[in-house]
């Protein structure tokens, strides 16, 4: 009679060294620079710093959302939510690429209404802003430290700061041209192109996004690499009902059933090698349920 054996691996994710800090410190110079740049904005008749504000009120919104998710992503699990609250980040970063693209669509209509009915910019003002932001924008995505790749609670806040960095930049650009040229139109110009160069970087984190919320399988996991390792495992001849994804933005979960040839290998063993190949992938918790080979009933995994 054959038996099962499960595997579980419950390393639970725990808030990486600095994380409340960067938060708090990006919440708190974005709220102070929104208003800078909105005083600023509609004192000198910038749209595109106005846009800059906008889409730094975004930022705002984004990070306390992601800081919120990040603290509810650290608590145990219970018997209501057994796996945690882990998903909290992926609803984050669904809300926060909702923001980046409602964002960059008042933008865009704002611009294109002031490209045909032009007003009026005083450059220097609006220069001295746009620099602001970008300084303080590149010194909150810092914060963040260069391990955002992984987790995209993190890196949809990373996004939105280094984007408004971008957008301050071409601000900066259109108020010096403004104030050469002395074409105020430029100025409705660049906040359509800001507009649209957010757009795209909130659609691209949506995209993301709804493919962790629908158990995608995560960014830089290949099924094909995870099911290689497994099968290198001695006595394992076949894996079959593999499932990977994420529990979390930064949590990736497994699991799979493992024929092997009885005897060869331990079982305890053979889930010990099991665990530290799918580590070495960045899969820490896995489910594997062991069962006896039978060639009969090999299947062609290509195609399951």
């Amino acid at each position: 009679m054959a038996h099962d054996h499960t595997s579980h691996d419950h390393s639970r994710h725990a808030r990486r060294p600095g994380s409340a800090a960067a938060f708090r410190w990006s919440v708190l110079l974005n709220s102070a620079l929104s208003a800078l740049q909105l005083v600023i904005g509609f004192s000198f008749g910038s749209l595109a710093l106005i846009g800059d504000a906008v889409h730094n009120i975004g930022d705002v919104v984004g990070l306390l959302l992601g800081w919120g998710a990040e603290r509810l992503s650290s608590r145990p699990a219970s018997p209501r939510f057994t796996y945690g609250l882990g998903r909290s980040t992926q609803l984050a970063s669904l809300a926060n690429a909702v923001l980046i693209l409602m964002a960059a669509a008042v933008v865009v209509v704002e611009g294109l209404q002031r490209l045909f009915d032009p007003v009026a910019v005083v450059s220097g003002p609006v220069a001295w802003a746009a620099a602001a932001g970008i300084v303080l924008n590149l010194l909150s995505a810092r914060l963040f430290g260069d391990d955002h790749s992984h987790d995209l609670n993190r890196r949809a806040a990373v996004v939105h700061l280094l984007t408004d960095a971008a957008v301050s930049a071409a601000v900066l650009v259109s108020a010096v041209l403004v104030g050469v040229t002395g074409w105020s139109v430029l100025d409705a110009a660049t906040a359509i192109a800001v507009g649209l160069v957010v757009a795209w970087s909130g659609w691209s984190l949506l995209q993301e996004a709804l493919s962790v919320a629908l158990d995608g399988v995560p960014r830089g996991i290949e099924l094909a690499a995870v099911r290689l390792a497994l099968l290198q495992i001695p006595a394992v001849r076949q894996v079959n009902h593999l499932h990977v994804w994420g529990m979390s933005t930064s949590r990736i979960a497994l699991t799979a059933h493992l024929l092997r040839d009885a005897g060869m290998i331990d079982d305890r063993e053979l889930l010990h090698q099991a665990r530290e190949q799918l580590a070495v992938l960045g899969i820490a918790h896995s489910t594997l349920q062991l069962e006896p080979f039978d060639p009969a009933d090999q299947v062609d995994q290509a195609g399951e």
